[in-house]
């Protein structure tokens, strides 16, 4: 099982090792923000990541508890990946990445309408978040 190095004690030390690489919250993203739920849907989300990160990123992300893998319901020879509740709780983080972009970037593409939801109406941006990444 995939595991990461704590280098120390500080909270952004351990956010960067759990995070730090370019993978694993584009995963969160392409399910939360997607609707991606299956390995091969992640690996053509349209990033390249190569297989082989993708499975070892989204083994990383279980073994931590921030995505369950679960048999898929439909098809039952295939997993389906969904996030708990350690994994929701990075909502509030990924919609702070989000309005910050798009404020510094820009050729960050996001529409007014959801920077406005995400800065003013949150709690219920993260409602209907959480509803539309259940599994």
């Amino acid at each position: 099982m995939p595991s990461y190095t704590r280098r120390s004690e500080c909270p952004i030390a351990f956010v960067l090792d759990l995070f730090g690489d370019r993978w694993s919250l584009l995963i969160v993203r392409d399910l939360v923000f997607k609707g991606k739920r299956y390995f091969h849907e992640f690996e053509d989300a349209g990033e390249g990541i190569a297989t082989n990160i993708l499975s070892d990123r989204l083994k990383l992300l279980v073994s931590q508890g921030i995505l369950v893998k679960a048999r898929d319901p439909e098809k039952g020879t295939r997993h389906i990946y969904g996030l708990t509740e350690k994994g929701f709780d990075l909502l509030p983080v990924l919609l702070d990445i989000i309005v910050w972009s798009a404020k510094h970037d820009p050729e960050t593409v996001v529409s007014q309408d959801y920077l406005e939801r995400a800065t003013n109406d949150r709690e219920a941006l993260i409602k209907d978040l959480r509803a539309a990444s259940q599994i």
